[in-house]
């Protein structure tokens, strides 16, 4: 705390912000909590899209967390990146490489057809499958009708990603009775230098 008091001069200045709310949330941080709002701020364009469900809190934490790990691995890697995120940590992240013929055996998805975008989805999940049980899926490419099909098993309460194939939005809206949020990350989005949250 020594050095932190020889670093900062002066107080911060006075920030002030105006917050447009974009759509209520399910719930606040907990389901007994009142409704939270998804807002804007100083009229700027939120980082993603909702195509299906109603998003709480942190699902949205999750979201936006494992969408920035994605997006950085697949960037970095040049391949499709996933992972599996539960309350703010990853519960797995992966890149998508083929499948030996033991992990397909392993990983339960034998007969089934398996992308590159599938692949990885599917290490992800697998790092910690009990961990990933009721987890956010983030996928850096688009999503193909092969990992929607293979989530649309698993016990997980959404998806962000940069688009859908037409067939794979379908599957991934009719899921859990249409609960399942499906959010379409803007992967031109930059973060601000100065977040916000209320």
């Amino acid at each position: 705390s020594q050095w932190m008091a020889t670093q900062v001069t002066e107080p911060p200045a006075t920030k002030t912000v105006s917050f447009e709310v974009e759509r209520p949330l399910k719930y606040g941080c907990n389901p007994h909590q009142l409704p939270a709002g998804l807002c804007s701020v100083n009229g700027g364009k939120l980082p993603f899209e909702v195509l299906s469900g109603t998003p709480g809190y942190i699902n949205l934490l999750d979201a936006v967390n494992a969408w920035q790990l994605v997006y950085e691995l697949g960037k970095a890697t040049g391949k499709p990146a996933a992972t599996s995120f539960k309350h703010v940590s990853p519960a797995g992240a992966a890149i998508g490489v083929p499948l030996s013929d033991a992990e397909v055996e392993v990983y339960e998805v034998k007969g089934k057809p398996l992308s590159p975008v599938a692949n990885a989805y599917v290490r992800a999940r697998n790092a910690d499958p009990m961990c990933s049980f009721g987890d956010f899926v983030a996928i850096s490419h688009e999503v193909d009708a092969a990992t929607a099909s293979i989530l649309k098993i698993e016990v997980s309460d959404g998806i962000i990603a940069p688009s859908f194939a037409p067939e794979a939005l379908e599957i991934l809206k009719a899921k859990k009775g249409g609960k399942f949020i499906v959010l379409k990350a803007d992967d031109a989005f930059v973060p601000p230098d100065m977040e916000f949250r209320m």
